[in-house]
């Protein structure tokens, strides 16, 4: 058998060699390197290192699933076998710190099984140790690099900072909210040995049970900072008068919310002031959100400095505080800023709100009160209607709550009469009583019978037949809706300005529709194009002021080199003296 780099040459002799195979083995390999090479040996695909972690799975075939498990075990080898970190320690670590796996891996040259590729990778290449460690405690990769120390990376460098992580884990605090500890008092983890269980034991006793104190501590890293919060004691002080364990505000305080005990003290002592004792602790044992919600408290600040500006006396507030319905007081307060913001769009004085809210702001809070919009249309009025109606009667805002079904308001008298007129007018106009098209006639012809009856009038006496009139109003009913003053400005430039005759509106109502300065604009463009020859000047008024305005210009004012100069010129100079 003879071997030749990646081949190898076999023959099974079964009778005498050639000749040539005879030859010294000197010469045999040098005749047998003249051979052409035939067959080539397959050569490995080198790893190569993969930009996301999406192709490093697929280039080992497997599921991101199974290649996280596989880095996850291969890291919690050689944070407890290669770093000597404790088990429990390495093992949380490598659960969760998910983001700094998906990083490891997109580091790693995979090359066939991911879990032996990173172990290769961490054996040659050292991590920074408290990149996991604090991902692991509930820190993410935005928050934790700016606290990254700058002259360690092994975790066993920095003993104050796991001397203090042990603290707090023996005491029962979850090492996933111990990270809101370090980013709130980081001084915490720099005390000496035996300093923190110290100081957890110098609030245990104020009475606190260690589960009240774990989430006192969750929700107010910094009471662990100096001596015992002067604060947190006052308020734990003023507690013990009005509830029967102390330990009843470990359920009142919120999970990954931040408690203020120093603006709590503010308003128990506020509270305490106007009220009695015996409505305080009421309203503790009742209503405890109003202590506790919004960090602290801020929610019933902000609803007593809402009140206040309405005008509202400390009685009022304290009332309001006894009889709170049961909801949150930041959705009271909601509701009470709705209802302001209603008021405020239906264009109420300053002086008519105040006076609401402080007569009903207990109702007004107790309900989410519908959009404006909403009730306009429900309700079928205007808005003057609805403000004169509200001031009369503020309770009845109680029936407008979000969800329920709105009436429309009965009509006044005044309402009633003038729909009486109204529909004597359309039957003049020749609409049939009950029908659809009176209906419809009632959406199209806005204002009330009289009204719409004077500006009828109005072009019957600019020379037309009362007949036509009807008969333009049944091409053109939006004319109707148009001032007096308006019609009689239009029919008069159309007279005197462009010297046509009245009688024109009969076989184009439309034209009452434009506005006056595009009828002028474009009768002066017209004009001026007809005396440049550019024109036909017979056209008809429809046909000049009906168009669409690029359609005019495509058609008429391009027919002349200077019509675009000229008609841009003269449209600055009407709409800018308007």
């Amino acid at each position: 058998m003879i071997y030749s780099r990646n081949f190898t040459l076999k023959f099974t002799l079964q009778r005498p060699p050639p000749d040539f195979l005879l030859r010294s083995s000197e010469n045999l390999v040098g005749s047998i390197s003249q051979i052409p090479r035939l067959y080539r040996a397959e050569r490995a695909v080198p790893p190569a290192r993969c930009e996301d972690l999406e192709a490093a799975v697929n280039a080992a075939g497997l599921t991101s699933k199974q290649a996280l498990k596989e880095a996850k075990v291969a890291l919690l080898e050689y944070l407890h076998a290669t770093r000597s970190i404790q088990y429990l320690d390495a093992d949380h670590m490598s659960r969760n710190s998910p983001y700094f796996l998906e990083g490891l891996l997109k580091k790693v040259v995979i090359a066939g099984n991911i879990g032996r590729s990173v172990s290769r990778y961490l054996r040659y290449h050292p991590i920074n140790e408290f990149e996991p460690f604090f991902e692991s405690i509930g820190l993410t990769p935005s928050e934790y690099p700016s606290i990254l120390p700058k002259n360690m990376m092994f975790l066993s460098d920095d003993q104050l900072l796991l001397e203090n992580y042990y603290a707090l884990c023996n005491y029962g605090i979850p090492r996933n909210k111990i990270g809101k500890i370090y980013m709130e008092a980081a001084e915490v983890f720099r005390y000496d040995y035996g300093v923190l269980p110290s100081k957890l034991r110098a609030y245990e006793r104020l009475g606190l049970g260690q589960p009240t104190l774990l989430k006192v501590i969750a929700s107010s890293p910094y009471l662990l900072t100096g001596d015992c919060n002067p604060d947190f004691v006052k308020v734990i002080e003023k507690f013990r008068h009005y509830v029967k364990d102390i330990n009843w505000i470990e359920g009142h305080l919120l999970d990954d919310t931040s408690c203020n005990w120093s603006q709590m003290l503010r308003l128990l002592c506020f509270l305490g002031r106007v009220l009695t004792e015996q409505q305080l602790s009421d309203i503790i044992n009742l209503h405890p959100d109003f202590l506790f919600e919004g960090s602290g408290g801020s929610s019933t600040l902000s609803l007593i400095v809402f009140l206040l500006k309405f005008g509202l006396s400390v009685d009022q507030i304290s009332f309001i505080f006894i009889n709170f319905p049961p909801i949150r007081v930041s959705k009271f307060l909601s509701n009470l800023r709705h209802c302001f913001l209603f008021l405020s769009e239906l264009e109420m004085e300053a002086a008519e709100i105040g006076k609401i809210f402080r007569s009903h702001s207990l109702m007004l809070g107790s309900f989410t009160l519908k959009k404006t919009n909403s009730l306009l249309s429900n309700l079928n009025v205007g808005k003057k209607r609805l403000r004169m109606f509200v001031q009369d009667n503020p309770l009845e805002l109680k029936n407008w709550e979000l969800g329920r079904r709105v009436k429309p308001l009965p009509g006044t008298d005044e309402e009633k009469i003038s729909r009486l007129r109204k529909t004597e007018f359309l039957l003049r106009l020749g609409y049939d009583a009950d029908s659809k098209e009176m209906k419809d006639a009632f959406k199209l012809f806005r204002g009330k019978g009289a009204e719409l009856q004077e500006r009828f009038n109005c072009i019957v006496q600019a020379g037309l037949d009362p007949q036509d009139v009807q008969e333009m109003l049944k091409v053109a009913p939006q004319i109707l809706n148009l001032r007096i003053d308006v019609i009689n400005q239009k029919i008069d430039y159309l007279v005197n300005e462009l010297r046509h005759p009245v009688s024109t509106l009969v076989n184009f109502p439309s034209y009452l529709s434009y506005s006056t300065e595009r009828v002028r604009l474009r009768f002066s463009v017209y004009k001026w194009l007809v005396d440049q020859g550019c024109a036909d000047p017979n056209i008809s008024l429809r046909a000049v002021i009906s168009c669409r305005e690029d359609m005019f210009i495509q058609c008429y004012v391009n027919r002349h080199p200077s019509g675009p100069k000229f008609w841009q010129d003269l449209k600055n100079e009407i709409y800018c003296q308007n």
